[in-house]
Protein backbone atom coordinates (compact mmCIF):
# COMPACT_ATOMS: atom_id res chain seq x y z
CA UNK A 1 0.00 0.00 0.00
CA UNK A 2 2.78 2.51 0.71
CA UNK A 3 4.34 2.18 -3.02
CA UNK A 4 0.60 3.24 -3.81
CA UNK A 5 -0.76 6.73 -4.32
CA UNK A 6 -3.75 7.27 -2.39
CA UNK A 7 -5.87 8.46 -5.52
CA UNK A 8 -4.58 8.19 -9.34
CA UNK A 9 -7.05 9.07 -11.65
CA UNK A 10 -5.74 8.27 -15.32
CA UNK A 11 -7.17 9.56 -18.59
CA UNK A 12 -10.54 10.44 -17.10
CA UNK A 13 -13.45 11.25 -19.65
CA UNK A 14 -16.83 12.52 -18.54
CA UNK A 15 -19.50 12.97 -21.03
CA UNK A 16 -23.52 13.83 -20.29
CA UNK A 17 -26.17 13.74 -22.38
CA UNK A 18 -27.27 16.70 -24.99
CA UNK A 19 -23.32 17.88 -24.54
CA UNK A 20 -21.41 18.04 -27.46
CA UNK A 21 -17.69 17.40 -25.86
CA UNK A 22 -16.97 16.17 -22.59
CA UNK A 23 -17.25 17.50 -19.06
CA UNK A 24 -13.99 15.71 -18.27
CA UNK A 25 -11.34 15.40 -21.07
CA UNK A 26 -8.24 13.20 -20.44
CA UNK A 27 -7.96 14.17 -16.64
CA UNK A 28 -4.75 12.96 -14.75
CA UNK A 29 -4.47 13.54 -10.82
CA UNK A 30 -2.89 11.98 -8.42
CA UNK A 31 -2.62 12.05 -4.32
CA UNK A 32 -0.39 10.83 -1.95
CA UNK A 33 -0.27 9.34 1.40
CA UNK A 34 -0.28 12.42 4.07
CA UNK A 35 -0.09 14.69 0.94
CA UNK A 36 -2.21 17.53 0.39
CA UNK A 37 -3.11 18.66 -3.62
CA UNK A 38 -5.17 21.36 -4.89
CA UNK A 39 -7.95 21.48 -7.43
CA UNK A 40 -8.15 25.21 -8.41
CA UNK A 41 -10.45 26.85 -11.47
CA UNK A 42 -13.05 29.15 -12.31
CA UNK A 43 -16.79 27.54 -11.37
CA UNK A 44 -18.03 25.69 -14.03
CA UNK A 45 -14.09 24.48 -14.77
CA UNK A 46 -14.78 20.70 -13.61
CA UNK A 47 -13.25 20.54 -10.48
CA UNK A 48 -16.38 19.01 -8.03
CA UNK A 49 -17.48 16.66 -10.94
CA UNK A 50 -13.83 15.15 -10.53
CA UNK A 51 -13.81 15.01 -7.10
CA UNK A 52 -17.46 13.00 -6.98
CA UNK A 53 -16.32 10.97 -9.65
CA UNK A 54 -13.77 9.25 -6.51
CA UNK A 55 -16.72 8.44 -5.44
CA UNK A 56 -18.69 7.74 -8.43
CA UNK A 57 -21.57 10.14 -7.36
CA UNK A 58 -22.39 11.64 -10.77
CA UNK A 59 -25.51 12.27 -13.04
CA UNK A 60 -27.46 9.96 -14.13
CA UNK A 61 -26.65 8.96 -17.79
CA UNK A 62 -23.04 9.73 -17.49
CA UNK A 63 -20.35 7.69 -19.37
CA UNK A 64 -17.02 7.29 -17.91
CA UNK A 65 -13.64 6.67 -19.75
CA UNK A 66 -10.66 6.23 -17.95
CA UNK A 67 -9.18 4.55 -14.75
CA UNK A 68 -10.02 6.19 -10.96
CA UNK A 69 -8.32 4.27 -8.68
CA UNK A 70 -8.80 4.77 -4.59
CA UNK A 71 -5.62 2.52 -3.07
CA UNK A 72 -4.84 0.76 -6.42
CA UNK A 73 -8.85 -0.37 -6.87
CA UNK A 74 -10.72 1.30 -9.94
CA UNK A 75 -13.86 2.68 -8.65
CA UNK A 76 -15.15 3.06 -12.44
CA UNK A 77 -16.18 -0.98 -12.38
CA UNK A 78 -16.70 -1.47 -8.79
CA UNK A 79 -19.74 -3.35 -7.96
CA UNK A 80 -22.50 -1.77 -5.37
CA UNK A 81 -21.39 -3.23 -2.69
CA UNK A 82 -17.46 -2.43 -3.31
CA UNK A 83 -18.69 1.14 -3.52
CA UNK A 84 -20.55 0.98 -0.19
CA UNK A 85 -17.36 -0.10 1.03
CA UNK A 86 -15.45 2.54 -0.42
CA UNK A 87 -17.44 4.73 0.54
CA UNK A 88 -17.98 4.00 4.18
CA UNK A 89 -13.91 3.35 4.79
CA UNK A 90 -11.60 4.44 2.24
CA UNK A 91 -12.78 7.32 1.14
CA UNK A 92 -15.31 10.37 2.44
CA UNK A 93 -15.90 13.73 1.04
CA UNK A 94 -16.34 17.03 3.15
CA UNK A 95 -19.09 18.97 1.41
CA UNK A 96 -18.92 23.24 0.82
CA UNK A 97 -22.19 23.40 2.88
CA UNK A 98 -23.12 21.34 6.15
CA UNK A 99 -26.28 22.34 6.43
CA UNK A 100 -27.63 20.66 3.68
CA UNK A 101 -25.63 17.77 4.42
CA UNK A 102 -27.32 17.05 7.65
CA UNK A 103 -30.73 16.06 8.24
CA UNK A 104 -32.17 19.45 10.10
CA UNK A 105 -34.48 16.90 12.08
CA UNK A 106 -31.67 14.42 13.69
CA UNK A 107 -29.16 14.43 16.19
CA UNK A 108 -25.93 14.52 15.32
CA UNK A 109 -25.10 11.71 17.05
CA UNK A 110 -27.31 10.16 14.57
CA UNK A 111 -25.27 11.09 11.30
CA UNK A 112 -21.91 9.85 12.56
CA UNK A 113 -22.84 6.77 13.51
CA UNK A 114 -25.66 5.53 10.92
CA UNK A 115 -23.08 4.48 8.81
CA UNK A 116 -20.72 2.11 10.86
CA UNK A 117 -23.79 0.83 12.53
CA UNK A 118 -25.45 -0.27 9.33
CA UNK A 119 -22.57 -0.64 6.87
CA UNK A 120 -20.30 -1.91 9.54
CA UNK A 121 -22.54 -3.76 11.75
CA UNK A 122 -20.87 -1.19 14.88
CA UNK A 123 -22.60 -1.90 18.10
CA UNK A 124 -24.36 1.51 18.92
CA UNK A 125 -22.01 2.17 22.01
CA UNK A 126 -18.64 1.14 20.17
CA UNK A 127 -20.45 3.55 17.33
CA UNK A 128 -20.75 6.46 19.26
CA UNK A 129 -17.39 6.07 21.45
CA UNK A 130 -15.97 6.63 18.02
CA UNK A 131 -17.47 9.63 17.16
CA UNK A 132 -16.64 11.08 20.65
CA UNK A 133 -12.86 10.52 19.57
CA UNK A 134 -13.22 11.82 16.45
CA UNK A 135 -15.01 14.82 17.65
CA UNK A 136 -12.72 15.49 20.00
CA UNK A 137 -9.82 15.30 17.38
CA UNK A 138 -11.88 18.05 15.57
CA UNK A 139 -11.95 20.35 18.46
CA UNK A 140 -15.72 19.82 19.86
CA UNK A 141 -17.16 17.41 22.60
CA UNK A 142 -19.25 14.58 23.13
CA UNK A 143 -21.91 17.03 23.84
CA UNK A 144 -22.77 18.10 20.45
CA UNK A 145 -23.58 14.18 19.22
CA UNK A 146 -27.46 15.41 21.73
CA UNK A 147 -27.08 18.44 19.74
CA UNK A 148 -29.58 19.10 16.53
CA UNK A 149 -27.30 20.81 13.38
CA UNK A 150 -29.62 24.13 14.03
CA UNK A 151 -28.16 24.40 17.48
CA UNK A 152 -24.49 24.60 15.88
CA UNK A 153 -22.52 27.36 14.20
CA UNK A 154 -21.58 27.07 10.78
CA UNK A 155 -18.03 26.19 11.80
CA UNK A 156 -18.79 23.57 14.21
CA UNK A 157 -20.96 21.95 11.58
CA UNK A 158 -18.17 22.00 9.32
CA UNK A 159 -16.14 20.47 12.27
CA UNK A 160 -19.00 17.63 12.56
CA UNK A 161 -18.47 17.16 8.61
CA UNK A 162 -14.90 16.55 8.98
CA UNK A 163 -15.38 14.67 12.48
CA UNK A 164 -18.00 12.16 9.72
CA UNK A 165 -15.25 11.65 6.98
CA UNK A 166 -12.98 10.27 9.78
CA UNK A 167 -15.56 8.02 10.61
CA UNK A 168 -14.25 5.23 8.87
CA UNK A 169 -10.26 6.00 8.89
CA UNK A 170 -10.10 6.74 5.13
CA UNK A 171 -7.04 6.93 3.22
CA UNK A 172 -8.49 9.48 1.41
CA UNK A 173 -10.19 12.57 2.07
CA UNK A 174 -12.13 14.65 -0.77
CA UNK A 175 -12.97 18.13 0.82
CA UNK A 176 -15.27 20.22 -1.87
CA UNK A 177 -14.80 23.82 -0.81
CA UNK A 178 -15.17 23.33 2.86
CA UNK A 179 -14.70 26.74 3.58
CA UNK A 180 -17.29 28.70 1.06
CA UNK A 181 -20.00 29.51 3.95
CA UNK A 182 -17.47 30.22 6.42
CA UNK A 183 -16.27 33.58 7.55
CA UNK A 184 -12.91 34.35 7.19
CA UNK A 185 -11.64 33.53 10.61
CA UNK A 186 -13.28 30.02 11.01
CA UNK A 187 -11.89 28.99 7.00
CA UNK A 188 -8.41 29.89 8.64
CA UNK A 189 -9.19 27.61 11.51
CA UNK A 190 -10.76 24.68 9.00
CA UNK A 191 -7.64 24.82 6.88
CA UNK A 192 -5.65 24.49 9.93
CA UNK A 193 -7.50 21.29 11.22
CA UNK A 194 -7.52 19.63 7.86
CA UNK A 195 -3.97 19.87 7.75
CA UNK A 196 -3.11 18.42 11.55
CA UNK A 197 -5.50 16.15 10.54
CA UNK A 198 -3.38 14.95 7.72
CA UNK A 199 -0.57 14.21 9.76
CA UNK A 200 -2.24 12.69 12.58
CA UNK A 201 -4.13 10.02 10.24
CA UNK A 202 -1.88 9.42 7.65
CA UNK A 203 -4.78 10.49 5.03
CA UNK A 204 -4.57 12.05 1.64
CA UNK A 205 -6.75 15.27 0.80
CA UNK A 206 -7.74 16.72 -2.35
CA UNK A 207 -8.89 19.95 -1.52
CA UNK A 208 -11.43 21.49 -4.17
CA UNK A 209 -11.23 25.66 -4.46
CA UNK A 210 -11.61 28.59 -6.83
CA UNK A 211 -9.66 30.53 -3.46
CA UNK A 212 -5.74 30.99 -4.50
CA UNK A 213 -5.16 31.83 -1.37
CA UNK A 214 -6.31 28.43 0.35
CA UNK A 215 -4.82 26.67 -2.15
CA UNK A 216 -1.54 28.25 -1.42
CA UNK A 217 -1.81 27.97 2.32
CA UNK A 218 -2.74 24.45 2.48
CA UNK A 219 -1.16 22.25 -0.79
CA UNK A 220 1.66 20.54 -1.32
CA UNK A 221 1.03 20.30 -5.38
CA UNK A 222 -1.80 22.41 -7.17
CA UNK A 223 -3.81 21.32 -10.23
CA UNK A 224 -5.50 23.90 -12.47
CA UNK A 225 -8.45 23.23 -14.18
CA UNK A 226 -9.90 24.85 -17.05
CA UNK A 227 -13.10 23.58 -19.23
CA UNK A 228 -12.34 19.95 -18.24
CA UNK A 229 -8.88 19.90 -18.63
CA UNK A 230 -5.75 20.06 -16.69
CA UNK A 231 -3.92 22.89 -17.85
CA UNK A 232 -0.97 22.93 -15.21
CA UNK A 233 0.19 21.16 -12.36
CA UNK A 234 3.01 21.56 -9.88
CA UNK A 235 4.70 22.26 -6.60
CA UNK A 236 2.48 24.82 -4.67
CA UNK A 237 5.58 27.12 -3.91
CA UNK A 238 6.56 26.73 -7.71
CA UNK A 239 3.17 27.19 -9.28
CA UNK A 240 2.58 30.29 -7.78
CA UNK A 241 5.70 32.42 -7.77
CA UNK A 242 6.36 31.24 -11.46
CA UNK A 243 3.20 30.53 -13.54
CA UNK A 244 3.31 29.14 -16.71
CA UNK A 245 0.03 29.22 -17.90
CA UNK A 246 -2.01 32.30 -18.70
CA UNK A 247 -5.08 30.70 -17.12
CA UNK A 248 -3.11 30.65 -13.97
CA UNK A 249 -1.36 33.88 -14.98
CA UNK A 250 -5.05 35.32 -14.67
CA UNK A 251 -6.43 33.66 -11.81
CA UNK A 252 -3.66 35.11 -9.51
CA UNK A 253 -4.44 38.65 -11.19
CA UNK A 254 -7.79 38.42 -10.36
CA UNK A 255 -6.70 37.61 -6.74
CA UNK A 256 -7.23 40.65 -4.09
CA UNK A 257 -3.81 41.16 -2.54
CA UNK A 258 -2.53 43.74 0.15
CA UNK A 259 0.23 44.57 -1.82
CA UNK A 260 -1.91 44.97 -5.21
CA UNK A 261 -1.89 48.51 -7.11
CA UNK A 262 -4.72 50.74 -6.32
CA UNK A 263 -7.65 50.21 -9.52
CA UNK A 264 -9.93 47.42 -10.09
CA UNK A 265 -9.23 44.32 -9.88
CA UNK A 266 -8.42 42.76 -12.96
CA UNK A 267 -10.74 40.37 -14.57
CA UNK A 268 -10.90 37.27 -17.24
CA UNK A 269 -12.20 38.87 -20.55
CA UNK A 270 -14.67 36.40 -21.46
CA UNK A 271 -16.44 33.67 -20.67
CA UNK A 272 -15.49 29.62 -20.67
CA UNK A 273 -16.24 27.45 -24.06
CA UNK A 274 -19.69 26.29 -23.24
CA UNK A 275 -20.58 22.46 -23.54
CA UNK A 276 -22.37 22.49 -26.54
CA UNK A 277 -19.57 24.13 -28.80
CA UNK A 278 -16.50 22.38 -30.20
CA UNK A 279 -13.07 22.80 -29.07
CA UNK A 280 -10.49 22.16 -31.98
CA UNK A 281 -7.33 24.32 -30.35
CA UNK A 282 -6.48 25.79 -26.64
CA UNK A 283 -9.61 26.35 -24.69
CA UNK A 284 -8.06 29.12 -23.00
CA UNK A 285 -7.10 30.74 -26.47
CA UNK A 286 -10.62 33.22 -26.80
CA UNK A 287 -9.57 34.68 -23.82
CA UNK A 288 -5.77 34.67 -23.86
CA UNK A 289 -3.49 37.39 -24.47
CA UNK A 290 -1.11 35.28 -25.72
CA UNK A 291 -3.36 33.53 -28.45
CA UNK A 292 -2.14 33.05 -31.84
CA UNK A 293 -3.09 30.51 -34.91
CA UNK A 294 -1.60 27.36 -33.88
CA UNK A 295 -3.68 28.05 -30.79
CA UNK A 296 -7.39 28.03 -32.58
CA UNK A 297 -6.04 24.99 -34.47
CA UNK A 298 -4.78 22.66 -32.43
CA UNK A 299 -4.83 21.86 -28.47
CA UNK A 300 -1.58 21.77 -26.51
CA UNK A 301 -0.62 18.66 -24.47
CA UNK A 302 -0.03 18.59 -21.06
CA UNK A 303 3.61 18.76 -20.93
CA UNK A 304 6.88 18.56 -18.51
CA UNK A 305 8.79 21.71 -18.10
CA UNK A 306 12.89 21.19 -19.72
CA UNK A 307 13.97 23.12 -16.74
CA UNK A 308 11.15 21.93 -14.13
CA UNK A 309 10.19 18.25 -14.77
CA UNK A 310 8.19 18.09 -11.98
CA UNK A 311 5.86 20.76 -13.57
CA UNK A 312 3.35 19.67 -16.57
CA UNK A 313 1.54 22.89 -18.60
CA UNK A 314 -0.72 22.65 -21.78
CA UNK A 315 0.63 25.78 -23.80
CA UNK A 316 2.49 26.20 -26.84
CA UNK A 317 3.36 29.99 -25.19
CA UNK A 318 4.54 28.90 -21.64
CA UNK A 319 8.27 30.13 -22.24
CA UNK A 320 6.85 33.63 -23.87
CA UNK A 321 4.47 33.81 -20.40
CA UNK A 322 7.89 32.72 -18.17
CA UNK A 323 9.40 35.61 -19.96
CA UNK A 324 6.62 38.12 -19.12
CA UNK A 325 6.66 37.44 -15.59
CA UNK A 326 9.93 37.45 -15.34
CA UNK A 327 9.79 40.91 -17.06
CA UNK A 328 7.17 42.27 -15.03
CA UNK A 329 8.54 40.67 -11.48
CA UNK A 330 12.29 42.12 -12.23
CA UNK A 331 11.87 45.14 -15.15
Amino acid sequence: MSTLNTLDIQGLRLTLPNTVRPVLDGVDLTVGARETVALVGESGSGKTLTSRSVLRLLPEKARTQGTVRVVGDDVLTMTPGQLRVLRTSTAAMIFQDPRAAINPMRHVGDFLTESLRLNAKMAKDAAEERAVTMLEAVGLTGAALRKYPGQLSGGMLQRVMIAAALMGDPALILADEPTTALDVTTQAEVVALLGDLRERFGTGLLFVTHDLGLAAAISDRVYVMYAGRIVETGPADDLFTRPRHPYTVALLNSTPRLDAPRGRLAAIEGRPPSLREELTGCPFAARCVFATDVCTRQAPELLPLATEPARLVSCHHSDEVAAKERKELHP
